[in-house]
Order: structure tokens, then C-alpha cells, then sequence
């Protein structure tokens, strides 16, 4: 196959699926994506939009933008007018040409990214920011401090993000939910230091090491940021927290384990279901919320199932190729992730924790992840749990289902949730 640059493949997609070539369309793909998108289901869900908006009828000028700041992969944004109504379609083309992603989104979404603009709650006039580096060798990473301005020396907090390549703001689109809380926590008196995942920052050093785990994932660079703290002048070097978010929550008590220097944890939207069935739960979830393209989204929902199922297998092992385990990731990945129980670790940790959770939350919920968490730690008297009925996943405020659509709009994280982390820091002994 030639593969081409990413704009002309955005083109190519809408193409051909107009001309009903969507084999062609699945060839285009991350091969450990392909199971996922099999020819039938990209057919049904096309004829889903049409059957909706009416055929194609113009297709305008798209804007290819990273799909963060210094991302290896780019968004294809294509203003598309159907019979009856605009959308945007977009597609995610790797730095070597493969598609990873299709979305039809609002029309709105085919805009540029507006740059990110600071909360109400952040004040600018009462921090500062540097540059650091966290880590060392190869495999280090970039990364921010934000530290107040008042006088030291100050309480201070690592930030863990989520699943995947991810910078050190959680950038999704205009919203940078890492960089609310940093500027948000500082401007209350709270230091804190957020990097870019290794996987974000050095996917190239990472391409041939097949062993690689969730613990390499995390550890050794938030073990580094830690120390980090400690030894900066202006941070109480025995007030030094983590915080995680989705996975970086469930990887939390994990640090604080290799780390006993870590004073306590906040753990954001953490998932203790495993992370595999986690997704085909999302999946499932995803489909619910339209019942014309249910259907369409059951052949990926299966192969995600059977995907699943061989994370879980006692026949699971380094060999095992990665094309059979969810997202295409490698075996020991797996492997590391089933035997490590984030609740069993946060029980032995015997330091306080406050675990904050979306109402609206479908990527960790309260009845599936939160409820772990519950069992396991809520009659710890250093255990604090608040659910915030009306926030998502990213702890965006908003009502009805949440979906993905309602990532798209410039947003902050809930005052609330902020106020309520720099409180709990300031209340801990």
C-alpha cells in the first residue's frame, strides 16, 4: 500500500466511503486496529449517517493539527455538508501514515483549536512556572512546575495523567484538564510539578523494548518527580502527594508502594475493574447511547470481548502475539497489569487518601470502579471519598449521558474539585 500525507488520507477516507470502498478504508489502518474496524461494521456505520443526514453534498477545506503538542500523530479536520445538516469529520493518521481513528463530530469540531485560556479559579499573578526535567538517561521527560508565589515551604503535589501517549496537561483538543489543576491548586498555595508520559515524550526509545509494562509506564518517573520535590527549597519535603487520574489513579497507591516518601494519595476517576474489560464496558456504553448504530457496534465490541478474554487467559504469556490482546499492546503489559490490585495495595499503605469521582463518569463509574475502591477502604478513617454527581470523566461539569461529543467544547475542571483537593491537602496532618 502507498501511503500518503495526512491531509489527502482525510480526503481519501470521505471518498471512499462515498464510493462504498470501506475494505480499502480498513486496509488503511494501525494493523492491531484492524480486528476493530472490520470492512462490514465501517459499511453500517457510514450508512448509519447517511440514512440520518442524507448523502454527501460538499466537502470543505480541512486543518491538520497534532493531536497534542508534540504528538507523532496528527488530526485530519474536515468541514462536511450532508442533505440535511453540517458535521465534521475526523481522522487520526500516525507519523507514518496509518489511520488510528474516524469520528464524525459537531460541526464545530472541524474548527482550529482555540488555545487554552486560564479558569476563573487560576490566577496567574500568584504563581510562577519552570521547566524541569524529570527522570534521567534516555527515557527522561519534560515537564512544569507551578509554584506559588507565597512563602514557603509549601505543601506540593505530583500529577499522574490517564491511559496512552499523553503530554503533561492532559491536552484533549482545546481543554487541558492538568493545567486547570496546576494553575488552579498554585493559585490556592499548592505546589505542583506535571510531565509528559514517557510513552508521549520517547516513543521512538520505546519502539523495540517489547517487555514494557504498566509499572515503566508510571513508576520510575513519578518516583523521580517525587524526589524532585523533596529536594526543591521552596517544598516541605514531608508534604509531598501524588495525584492520578483514570489510570494514573489506579497506578497510584502502586508509586506510593515503591516510594514510602509519598505523604498520601488523590486518586481522580481511578478504575479498579480491569482495564481491558473496563474498555469493552465503555464500548458497550458507547453503543447503548444511539440505538440506530448499536448493531454497527457489535462486530468491534465482540473482537474487543475475545481480545479481553486472552489478556485474561491462563494461556497468556510473553509470546503471545500482541495482534490478539486488546489495543494491539504487547503481552507483558498484560501480564503485569492482571496481577497488580490497586485496592489490595492502597489497604496497606496506611496513608490518608482522597478518591474524587464523576457521577456522570462511563470510563470509570461509581457502580463498577468506585465501588472497589468502597469495599476495600471506606471504613479507613484517612480515606475520604466525594462523588460529584454532575461531572464526567475529566470532571467536566454537565448533565444527561456523557459521551465523548462533550469533550469537544472549551471547558475547566470543576471549581469544586479543585477547592476540594487544596482543602484536603491543607486538612491532612
Amino acid at each position: 500500500m502507498t501511503r500518503t500525507a495526512p491531509v489527502p488520507t482525510g480526503l481519501r477516507v470521505i471518498e471512499m466511503a462515498r464510493a462504498g470502498q470501506f475494505a480499502q478504508i480498513r486496509d488503511l489502518f494501525v494493523p492491531q486496529l484492524r480486528e476493530l474496524v472490520p470492512a462490514k461494521a465501517l459499511q453500517a456505520a457510514w450508512s448509519v449517517e447517511t440514512d440520518r443526514h442524507g448523502q454527501v453534498t460538499s466537502v470543505g477545506v480541512p486543518v491538520s493539527e497534532p493531536a497534542g503538542p508534540g504528538a507523532d500523530m496528527l488530526v485530519v479536520k474536515i468541514p462536511v455538508t450532508f442533505e440535511r445538516g453540517d458535521m465534521a469529520v475526523l481522522v487520526s493518521v500516525t507519523a507514518d501514515g496509518w489511520l488510528a481513528g474516524i469520528q464524525l463530530a459537531p460541526a464545530s469540531a472541524a474548527e482550529p483549536t482555540e488555545p487554552w485560556a486560564p479558569p476563573d479559579y487560576a490566577d496567574p499573578g500568584k504563581l510562577d512556572e519552570q521547566d524541569v526535567t524529570v527522570g534521567s538517561g534516555s527515557l527522561a521527560v519534560p515537564g512544569t512546575l507551578s509554584l506559588p508565589r507565597q512563602p514557603g515551604p509549601r505543601t506540593a503535589i505530583v500529577l499522574l495523567a490517564g491511559s496512552g501517549p499523553g503530554d503533561r496537561d492532559e491536552t484533549m483538543g482545546r481543554n487541558k484538564p492538568f493545567k486547570d489543576l496546576a494553575w488552579g491548586l498554585a493559585s490556592l498555595g499548592v505546589a505542583v510539578l506535571r510531565f509528559d508520559k514517557v510513552t508521549y515524550a520517547r516513543p521512538r526509545e520505546l519502539q523495540d523494548v517489547h517487555d514494557f509494562t504498566v509499572a515503566d509506564e508510571y513508576v520510575p518517573h513519578a518516583v523521580a518527580a517525587v524526589h524532585l520535590f523533596r529536594e526543591h527549597p521552596s517544598v516541605d519535603a514531608e508534604r509531598v502527594f501524588v495525584l492520578g487520574h483514570s489510570l494514573g489513579g489506579t497506578v497510584a497507591p502502586r508509586v506510593a508502594a515503591a516510594e514510602p516518601a509519598v505523604a498520601g494519595l488523590v486518586i481522580l476517576a481511578g478504575g479498579t475493574q480491569p482495564m481491558h474489560w473496563a474498555a469493552v464496558r465503555q464500548v458497550r456504553y458507547l453503543a447503548s447511547l444511539d440505538p440506530q448504530a448499536s448493531a454497527v457496534a457489535q462486530p468491534a465490541i465482540e473482537a474487543l470481548s475475545r481480545q479481553a478474554a486472552m489478556a485474561d487467559s491462563p494461556d497468556l504469556s510473553p509470546a503471545t502475539p500482541a495482534s490478539e490482546l486488546p489495543f494491539g499492546v504487547p503481552a507483558p503489559y498484560w501480564l503485569d497489569l492482571r496481577s497488580y490490585d490497586p485496592v489490595a495495595v492502597a489497604a496497606t499503605l496506611g496513608r490518608p487518601i482522597l478518591i474524587l469521582q464523576g457521577g456522570r463518569d462511563y470510563q470509570s463509574t461509581v457502580a463498577d470502579d468506585l465501588a472497589g475502591w468502597k469495599a476495600g477502604l471506606a471504613d479507613r478513617p484517612d480515606v475520604t471519598i466525594r462523588v460529584y454527581d454532575a461531572d464526567n470523566h475529566l470532571f467536566f461539569t454537565g448533565s444527561g449521558p456523557s459521551s465523548p461529543a462533550e469533550y469537544e467544547p472549551a471547558q475547566h475542571v470543576d471549581p469544586a474539585v479543585v477547592a476540594d483537593i487544596a482543602g484536603w491537602l491543607t486538612s491532612v496532618p
